[in-house]
């Protein structure tokens, strides 16, 4: 049935914009990845590519990019000295600030006002998200707070979140139920359930957690993608034992996965990690390639996934956001 959509769905595109799939314009987006010196800098690009405009000179590095619903500001994380400062700039790069200072600030994102941002801070080592709370800040005033504020809730770890595009739903990553998951709240926290239930909790093989990170929403609210899979910290460079064969398998895990904002229905979307939206509704999702010496990112579309070009061979890679396209 869902094939039988798509092609009704393509056949009515065709029937009106007969030349539709040449007209389209190249969408632009902001990705973090290295320079010639190996530094993440921030770049202003197209969908292919195309037209790549650096926007940073940062020392230690820039990454986690989010652009404003409005398409007039550019919030991201910025290594300064041994911290991570939340910075924000125009679209352009200029008029760059810090909104905090430096310390372990990670995954920033917007509030539908264009006004708000969230953004989670870690304490400790090792996994981010295991002691992590989510913060809400004015960026016009720079007056901030938790988001959370029921001693119930932060009892737990809260992290990664990421407000609907109504503005009155959150998705985030917690450890409330035992292992790490896509939530659902209120934006205050309230009436806090389980977005994306696993079909298991341990991977059969590794004997390993199997966790959920990196929320997304769709831009009509309707669905969230999110990684799952076994984490990393379980990989031979965090362990310090080395075992390719495992690290195989667990990268072998690694899957991008989309459910139903009510939690009634998932479907994955392929091999991956980070994943995103596009502004007209498909998923991305990015995966190591050894071949390209880099990350490849593949974008749905109504017949099969694309490769998006974002990332030139052997760089590194600290995330994109697309840009509103209201304002390309």
């Amino acid at each position: 049935m869902r094939a039988l959509r798509i092609l009704f769905s393509s056949l009515l595109i065709l029937t009106a914009h007969p030349s539709s799939a040449q007209e389209v314009p190249l969408r632009e987006l902001i990705v973090s990845h290295s320079d010639e010196k190996g530094v993440l800098q921030l770049f202003r690009m197209k969908e292919d590519g195309s037209d790549r405009e650096q926007l940073t000179q940062s020392e230690r590095g820039c990454r986690m990019p989010a652009v404003s619903p409005d398409g007039k500001k550019l919030v991201y994380v910025e290594q300064i000295d041994h911290g991570l400062a939340l910075r924000i700039s125009d679209l352009d790069g200029r008029n760059a600030k810090s909104l905090t200072k430096p310390g372990r600030n990670l995954i920033p994102s917007w509030v539908p006002d264009s006004k708000h941002i969230v953004w989670m801070i870690t304490e400790g080592g090792g996994d981010p998200t295991m002691n992590s709370q989510i913060h809400l800040m004015n960026t016009e005033t720079g007056e901030s707070r938790r988001l959370f504020t029921d001693p119930e809730q932060l009892k737990f770890s809260n992290s990664m979140p990421v407000v609907s595009p109504r503005g009155n739903r959150i998705a985030f990553v917690s450890n409330r139920s035992g292992h790490m998951r896509i939530w659902v709240s209120n934006f205050d926290g309230s009436d806090a359930r389980l977005a994306s239930i696993p079909d298991t909790d341990i991977h059969e093989d590794l004997k390993l957690p199997i966790e959920q990170k990196v929320p997304a929403w769709s831009p009509d609210g309707k669905w969230i993608a999110h990684w799952q899979g076994v984490e990393m910290i379980h990989m031979s460079k965090f362990t310090g034992v080395e075992n390719r064969e495992r690290d195989q398998k667990i990268s072998a895990t690694f899957q991008v996965w989309v459910t139903s904002a009510d939690g009634k229905s998932r479907r994955i979307s392929g091999r991956g990690d980070d994943p995103t939206w596009s502004p007209n509704g498909f998923v991305t999702r990015a995966y190591p390639d050894q071949k390209r010496g880099g990350p490849k990112t593949m974008i749905e579309t109504n017949t099969e996934p694309k490769e998006l070009p974002l990332v030139p061979p052997r760089r590194q890679f600290g995330r994109f956001a697309w840009i509103p396209e209201k304002t390309n």
